[in-house]
């Protein structure tokens, strides 16, 4: 009785509900990841997220070694790819079951199918579990056992979910035999090779570190300083979550310890929050697969006519559209591969509200680029925003990015750090560096009225509701 574990958006030991209940079974526990670069550029990785995704992997892999378990590194192209490798490793290694923890994007459940029916014929017993969301997805339902399309009645049926049944984590499985030698990957895939710095340390350690480290120092502060971008006021978990490298389970617990230890209730709460957040939009992705399939949620919204993208899109994506917040943010994401939430909200609505643009654009660039690009939540960061999307802000609610550069970089000095060119303005004026003043050399114009330009966006939502 051979057992695989089937590494993919989990990559860590403990609260992994596919490598404990491996390890609980007869027979030796075996490991793999399947490399699949072409399905990953079909799906606008980025290089800093390849590059995090692989780093974790070669960790896992020498954790997994000291417990007895090897991990293989399986090459495929795509995910049709990947299930011929993983047929032909389990026929090579005498699987008798294979272990995975389930993916709810449309690509990942059509390829589990076809990998549990093929498995299937083959006698190989396949196991799924439901891991990547504290409430596990479909427990979280209205009284009419329908799912929820709105994130307040869903957070409040969440949290009395998890008053109910006090989710806990798994350990780290104990060792399943002799340590063995952790086969590595060297080589980035080609495309992915221009990654910026590392963001956060490698490792499964590493993260809970940061992690408590957050809840030490910051958490408590967390409601209060989240939105603004020039602090060191959030996690900067997201890109240990998004790959599975830390789990919903152990945030929420985490943070549920720390407000019994004293911390501010109010602060962490309003992280708990982020957290209901994210389960709520894996929620959607599995309820409603055409989200994962560049369709509005709103499917009336599917009318809008775009703009046409242009050069206000290359402005948009390079930090040049002459609005210094915005600015500031794209040259952060260009930069590091990470965008502050805030950031994230301003810039989306500055991209679907001021300049008409499809708001699937902005989300594959966002994908191109962060390296915690997570579908479930990017797309519903940029639906939210574009007013396409479950719990929509309202169509006629469009953030005036310059008033929010004001509210939470008052003193300018998030613009400063990213936008040199703006460096010498006062605190007033760098907000809006065309307003009362000569612009300085090589900074250009607003490349819209943000007025006008709201306006008009609003009246084409207008007309869909007419």
């Amino acid at each position: 009785m051979t057992q695989l574990v089937w590494f993919r958006n989990d990559l860590r030991l403990a609260d992994n509900p596919a490598l404990t209940a491996a390890c609980k079974t007869e027979g030796p526990v075996k490991a793999c990841f399947i490399v699949t670069p072409q399905q990953w550029q079909e799906h606008d990785w980025s290089p800093a997220r390849v590059r995090f995704v692989i780093a974790h992997a070669n960790a896992l892999a020498r954790e997994l070694a000291k417990l007895g378990i090897p991990l293989t590194f399986l090459a495929a192209r795509r995910f049709s790819d990947s299930i011929e490798a993983l047929l032909n490793h389990c026929r090579e290694q005498g699987i008798t079951a294979l272990h995975f923890n389930e993916e709810y994007g449309i690509n990942e459940r059509r390829r589990d199918k076809t990998v549990r029916q093929q498995l299937a014929a083959q006698d190989i017993k396949v196991n799924k579990y439901r891991d990547q969301t504290v409430a596990p997805v479909g427990a979280i339902l209205t009284q009419q056992q329908e799912p929820y399309s709105v994130f307040t009645p869903f957070s409040r049926r969440w949290r009395n979910w998890i008053e109910e049944h006090q989710p806990a984590v798994f350990q780290v499985p104990a060792p399943q035999g002799d340590a063995v030698k952790p086969q590595q990957l060297d080589a980035i895939p080609t495309g992915f090779e221009n990654a910026p710095p590392a963001l956060v340390k490698t490792g499964e350690h590493a993260a809970h570190d940061q992690m408590d480290a957050f809840l030490d120092e910051r958490g408590g502060h967390y409601k209060d300083q989240r939105d603004f971008p020039a602090l060191n006021g959030t996690s900067q978990l997201s890109p240990y979550l998004a790959n599975g490298v830390l789990s919903g389970r152990q945030c929420l617990i985490a943070a549920h310890q720390a407000q019994g230890a004293g911390s501010n209730q109010e602060g962490l709460n309003t992280w708990i929050n982020e957290i209901a957040w994210r389960d709520f939009y894996i929620h959607i992705l599995y309820h409603y697969p055409r989200v994962s399939m560049h369709r509005a949620f709103k499917p009336e919204t599917e009318q809008l006519a775009w703009n046409t993208p242009g050069d206000h899109l290359e402005a948009w994506k390079t930090g040049h559209t002459g609005i210094p917040i915005v600015d500031a943010a794209m040259r952060q994401l260009n930069q590091t591969g990470w965008m502050h939430n805030r950031l994230r909200m301003i810039t989306a609505m500055f991209l679907t509200k001021n300049l008409f643009i499809d708001w699937r654009l902005g989300e594959a660039y966002f994908m191109s680029r962060l390296v915690d690009g997570f579908l479930a939540s990017n797309n519903g960061g940029w639906q939210w925003s574009a007013s396409t999307g479950t719990d929509a802000a309202p169509y006629f609610r469009v953030f005036n990015p310059v008033t929010q550069s004001e509210r939470f970089d008052p003193e300018g000095e998030f613009i400063r750090k990213w936008v040199p060119e703006l460096r010498k303005l006062d605190d007033k004026r760098i907000h809006d560096p065309g307003k009362g003043g000569v612009i300085p050399k090589g900074y250009p114009r607003p490349i819209v009225d943000l007025k006008e330009s709201r306006k008009e966006a609003i009246a084409k939502f207008q007309a869909l509701k007419d």
